[in-house]
């Protein structure tokens, strides 16, 4: 039986984790069954390294965004599309900086620039 996620920092984490990753995918309209079954996958593949690693579940929300970002990848869809080169040669995803830290937030590479926290890709629009 899962611990109780309101005593347990690591399922804690991992909800947090979870709903911010919903959110920016909502924000951006990936929001079909296959999509939401990577983000449980993703969630489902970090419990076990959050267990190994309990300080890190701080980390938990970053890092299964990046690993929705990889699966959705390697079918073809990049997300999440930058909000600034969307519509140009130059449309490309954005990526999560740090990609191992706290808050962790959506950046422009080609720009250099953050986009939005992990979670709130819906007021960068």
């Amino acid at each position: 039986m899962d611990a109780d996620p309101i005593e347990d920092p690591v399922e804690t984490a991992l909800h947090e984790a979870r709903a911010v990753v919903l959110r920016d995918l909502t924000a951006c309209g990936a929001t079909d069954p296959a999509i939401v079954s990577l983000v449980e996958d993703a969630v489902a593949g970090r419990r076990w390294w959050c267990r190994e690693w309990p300080d890190g579940a701080k980390f938990a929300p970053g890092l299964v965004a990046q690993d929705v970002q990889e699966a959705l990848d390697e079918t073809g869809i990049r997300w999440p599309a930058c909000p600034h080169h969307a519509d140009t040669e130059d449309a490309h995803q954005l990526y999560l900086e740090p990609e191992l830290g706290e808050d962790p937030t959506w950046m422009c590479e080609k720009a250099a620039t953050p986009i939005a926290p992990l979670g709130w890709l819906s007021a960068a629009e």
